[in-house]
C-alpha cells in the first residue's frame, strides 16, 4: 500500500527527549495515526526512530528533513520505513531512490514536479503547502500533472485538513498539530491520542 493511502494524517514530530518516542508513538498509533514521520532537526531524533522503530511495531516509522545522502544512510539504519525531505536536488533523489524504502521528495513548483514526474516518481511531498499556494495551486497541478499525488505539509491544521483530503491529487496531509510541544512536555499522551483519533476520522 502507498504511504498516502495507509491514514489522512501522517504527524510530523520533532523529539528533543528520546524518552517521549515511544509513548508519543503509541499514542498516536492507538489514536489511528501509524505513519509517524520524526523530522531530523535534533540530536535525539535518529535514536528516536530506532526506539520506535524497535518498541511500537504497529507504527510505519519515517525521518523527516532528509536533506543529503549522509541523512538517508543514517536514517534507514536507524530503522526509517520512508524518507521525507523539504525539497529535492538530483544527488538526493539518487540517495533516495538506492535506499530501498519509499519516499516522498519535497517540491513547492510546478517545474520541480514535473522534474521528479520525469524520474518516474508519483508520489511527493507538498512543503510549504501553505506558504506556496495552498488549495489553489494544488487543484491548479492537477490539470497538467493527474499522475501525481501529493502529501501537502506546512501549515495545515485540523479544520483546513478536510479541503485538503478532498483534493483528488492529495492522498495525505502532513500536520505537525497532533503532539503539541505542552502535552510532549507533561507526559499528557491521552490528548496526543484524542488529537489522533479526530484526524484519523478525518477520512
Amino acid at each position: 500500500m502507498s504511504l498516502l493511502d495507509i491514514a489522512p494524517v501522517v504527524p510530523v514530530v520533532v523529539i528533543d527527549d528520546v524518552e517521549t518516542a515511544v509513548p508519543l508513538a503509541r499514542a498516536l498509533v492507538a489514536g489511528g495515526l501509524p505513519v509517524i514521520e520524526v523530522t531530523l532537526r535534533t540530536e535525539a531524533a535518529l535514536e528516536a526512530i530506532g526506539r520506535i522503530s524497535a518498541e511500537v511495531p504497529d507504527a510505519v516509522i519515517g525521518a523527516g528533513t532528509i536533506r543529503a545522502a549522509a541523512d538517508v544512510a543514517a536514517a534507514v539504519a536507524a530503522g526509517s520505513r520512508f524518507l521525507v525531505s523539504p525539497g529535492t536536488t538530483p544527488g538526493l533523489v539518487d540517495a533516495m531512490e538506492s535506499s530501498g524504502v519509499p519516499f516522498l521528495p519535497g517540491a513547492a513548483t510546478a517545474s520541480e514536479v514535473m522534474a521528479l514526474a520525469d524520474r518516474g516518481v508519483s508520489e511527493m511531498k507538498f512543503f510549504p503547502a501553505e506558504a506556496a499556494g495552498g488549495l489553489p495551486y494544488l487543484k491548479a497541478l492537477g490539470g497538467p500533472l493527474p499522475q501525481v499525488r501529493f502529501c501537502p505539509t506546512g501549515g495545515i491544521r485540523l479544520d483546513t485538513a478536510p479541503a485538503y483530503l478532498a483534493l483528488p491529487n492529495v492522498g495525505c496531509v502532513g500536520g505537525t498539530w497532533l503532539t503539541p510541544a505542552d502535552a510532549l512536555a507533561s507526559g499528557d499522551y491521552a490528548r496526543i491520542e484524542k488529537l489522533a483519533a479526530e484526524a484519523a476520522a478525518l477520512r
